[in-house]
Order: structure tokens, then sequence, then C-alpha cells
């Protein structure tokens, strides 16, 4: 199990450059994956994102690699041209406004066009020299991720054996319960009929109140609920959806028994097992 929340840093330095890698991730429904490179190096996202996508089902992920070079190989050129046309341009503006001091040069060579950058970029170079930070980055990251993981497990594991004592009361009630209306029914047609009283038709109201009120077929749908719950949490590494999915399933057999339920104890026991179920539900957005 790894968590939607994890962070990875890394950082290179060469007598060429220094590159660093920065993962950063919170929950999110989905995977939301933006990557960000300088402009030059678009063309390498696809092959990043590939390698986030192994490693990560679901979260919003932000990656930054950042390229700092320390020597440019970039041919600079000058527009003399250009830098005639913005002098003579300017020194007309300085003759019409009464502007007598001298022109700086750095006013001209600050001039679009005047001076022109000219560089060529080897993608595959550096590829070549961001990969390896890109690795010690996201290894950094799914460490997070898994150290955070195992932290959620044991909670969920906790929460989960709180809400299945829950289930184990339930169970135990229910023959309580039937043998509660069984009792009930006998005593008011007692009451009514005294010794004339027909067992039978005792029988078959008392069945009649049990098809109406008994919890027996919801209990058998939470234990399986929570069977898979605990299966998920212990086996599937990524199970953060399908938790989501068996809460709604164990809550929907929850409500049901309170509605059906006739005993404040029993009553008692839904409002636990429903707020520990919340914490379940709310611990697994945090699982991818």
């Amino acid at each position: 199990m790894v968590s939607m929340t994890g962070y990875g840093y890394e950082e290179v330095s060469t007598e060429q450059a220094v590159v660093s890698v920065e993962i950063k991730s919170v929950n999110s429904r989905f995977l939301d994956l933006t990557i960000n490179l300088p402009p030059y190096l678009n063309q390498l996202e696809s092959f990043f994102r590939a390698r986030i996508t192994e490693k990560v089902v679901r979260g919003k992920v932000d990656v930054f690699i950042r390229v700092k070079e320390l020597e440019s190989d970039a041919e600079i050129s000058a527009d003399v041209g250009a830098a005639k046309s913005y002098l003579a341009a300017i020194k007309k503006v300085a003759e019409a406004t009464g502007y007598s001091s001298d022109i700086p040069l750095s006013l001209l060579v600050a001039q679009p066009g005047v001076l022109n950058s000219n560089k060529s970029y080897d993608v595959e170079k550096y590829k070549a020299m961001i990969l390896p930070v890109f690795e010690a980055s996201l290894k950094k990251f799914s460490s997070d991720t898994e150290r955070e993981g195992e932290n959620l497990k044991k909670d969920l594991l906790e929460k989960l054996t709180a809400l299945e004592k829950c289930a184990v009361f339930f169970k135990e009630w229910q023959p309580k319960m039937e043998e509660y209306f069984k009792e009930t029914i006998t005593k008011k047609f007692n009451e009514l009929l005294g010794e004339q009283a027909d067992q039978n038709r005792i029988m078959t109201e008392t069945a009649a109140m049990l098809v109406k009120y008994t919890i027996n077929e919801e209990i058998v749908r939470l234990h399986s609920h929570l069977s898979a719950m605990k299966a998920e949490i212990n086996n599937n590494p990524y199970p953060g959806k399908k938790l989501d999915f068996l809460c709604q399933e164990a809550n929907r057999e929850i409500n049901t028994i309170g509605s059906k339920n006739q005993f404040a104890q029993v009553g008692a026991m839904v409002v636990t097992a429903k707020d520990s179920l919340e914490n379940i539900r709310e611990q697994s957005k945090n699982v991818a």
C-alpha cells in the first residue's frame, strides 16, 4: 500500500550544469500529472511521463526538472544594421524632446534583434544528463509514499478491527432480537385470547415480523464487505478506489440495520459502526 502524498528531490552538479528534479504529490481522485521542463526539452515530456506512470496510479503529481548550465556553447551575433536604425530613431526622439544626454550602449544592445543567441540543443545529451537525477528523485519519492503507506495500512487495519467488533455485536444480537419478537407476539396473543391463543397463528405472525425486521442478510453481507476490505488492505498495493466502493456497500448494510432496529443497544452500536466506517472512508482517500 502506498500513500498518494509524497516528495522526492535530487540535485547533481557537474562542470557543465546543475540538474535538479523535484517530485511532489497530493491527493486526487485520479492521476493528474504535470511535468515542468525547460522549453527546449519539451519533447522529453512523454519519456518522463511514462516513467512516472509506471510508479504512480493516483494523485496530483507535479514534476519539476531544472537545468542550469554553467558553460554555454551559444553563438552570439550582432545585427549592426538594426543597432544603427535604433540609434538613429533614438537620436530623433532625443532631438524632438530636447534630450541632450549621451545615449548609453546598454540601451542599444537591449533592443530586440540587436544581439541574437544561436544555440543548438542535443536533446539526447540532456536526457542522459537528467535521467540519473530523475531516477534518484523518483526513488526517494516512491520510498516516501511507501513509508507513509505503511502508516496508513496500520491505521486502516485498526479502524477496520473496530468496525468488525460492531459487526460481531450485530450477529450476536440477531437471535436475541428474534426471540424478543416471538415473546412479544406470544404475550400479546395470550393477553387477548388467553388459552384460546392459536399457536399456529402466533408462529405465522412471528415469521411475518421476522421477515420485516430480521437483519440476518444485512449482517452476512456486512461481514463479506469487511472481509473484502481486509483483503484489499493486506494484498492490494493500490486499494484506494476499491476501499471507497466497499465503504459505500458497507454503509448501505449498516443503514438498513439501523432502520430495522428495535433496540437501544443495537442503535448505539449502529452509531459506533457508522463512525468507524466514516473514519475508514476518510483515510482511504489518502491511499493510492
